[in-house]
């Protein structure tokens, strides 16, 4: 059995309409999480075998010490580049409009998670420093309501909580493009890599499958995902377009991963000096 965590129902819901554990000769057990912070936990502890989740809460995970290691990666498809996958979003009416606007404002994110690199990588361009802003650390849920509210000015979050937020009338005021690098890792708890190599191996490359059949079947895609995550089918379908490809890890994607780490130290959110390449795995 392998036991793999899902983000909002996205993996099993991606490997369900996409036919990819068709004829498997073993049993998937699925756990959903609303967030990276909260599947890697569970992933920590050995409570699941694998997950999928962003490069910024691997590397926050990785760096406090988490048993896990990178045995897969993905990056966002060039072909769907102008889907949004990570962004600050706010009130219709809002004075914010780019990064320098952040300044003198509350934005909500969960810690360590991609939303919360974005909103760093953000204030660097702008040359702001967390002394400029308010950081409130919650999870999507309560940062959705805070927005709501107006407990917040802003917030800093992923899809498919950003189309959420539209749906609620709010607006992207800053988005990833050239701040975040957009790529996603499937990890591994260390105990299952021994173990589950096999597994693991091969749920890789139907995942990497999966992938390539979601570029061309998004809304086949979203309403699976609709149907599994209570969803909107609207909310779904802007979800289903931020698709991702499978690619290799080499020593060029490990070392783009250093900026990820570089900026969490910076801020002075991470402050352990784990190797970073001994966080991947590249042939599991």
């Amino acid at each position: 059995m392998l036991r793999v965590g899902s983000q909002k129902g996205g993996t099993k819901s991606l490997m369900l309409a996409s036919g990819a554990l068709d004829g498997i000769a073993y049993t998937v057990e699925w756990s959903e999480f609303p967030a990276a912070q909260n599947l890697l936990e569970a992933l920590g502890s050995g409570a699941i075998d694998t997950g999928l989740v962003g490069d910024a809460p691997f590397q926050f995970a990785y760096q406090a010490g988490s048993p896990i290691k990178a045995i897969g990666a993905q990056v966002a498809d060039q072909r769907t580049s102008g889907a949004i996958a990570i962004a600050v979003v706010v009130p219709a009416s809002s004075s914010i409009r780019d990064a320098k606007g952040l300044k003198g404002k509350r934005i909500a994110t969960t810690r360590g998670s991609v939303g919360h690199y974005l909103l760093l990588r953000a204030l660097l361009s702008a040359g702001l420093g967390l002394k400029d802003v308010t950081v409130v650390f919650l999870s999507p849920s309560d940062s959705r309501a805070a927005l709501q509210s107006k407990a917040v000015d802003g917030w800093s979050t992923w899809q498919p909580y950003i189309a959420a937020a539209q749906a609620d009338g709010n607006r992207i005021a800053i988005s990833n493009a050239g701040l975040a690098q957009g790529f996603g890792f499937d990890i591994a708890h260390e105990a299952a890599i021994k173990t589950k190599q096999p597994l693991l191996a091969d749920f890789l490359r139907r995942e990497a499958k999966a992938l390539t059949w979601v570029s061309t079947h998004s809304g086949a895609y979203a309403k699976v995902l609709a149907q599994e995550t209570g969803l909107p089918l609207e909310i779904a379908r802007q979800t289903a377009a931020t698709s991702r490809l499978s690619v290799p890890i080499d020593q060029s994607l490990i070392d783009r991963q250093q900026v990820v780490l570089d900026t969490f130290r910076k801020f002075g959110e991470v402050k352990t000096d784990r190797s970073l390449k001994d966080a991947f795995v590249p042939n599991v």
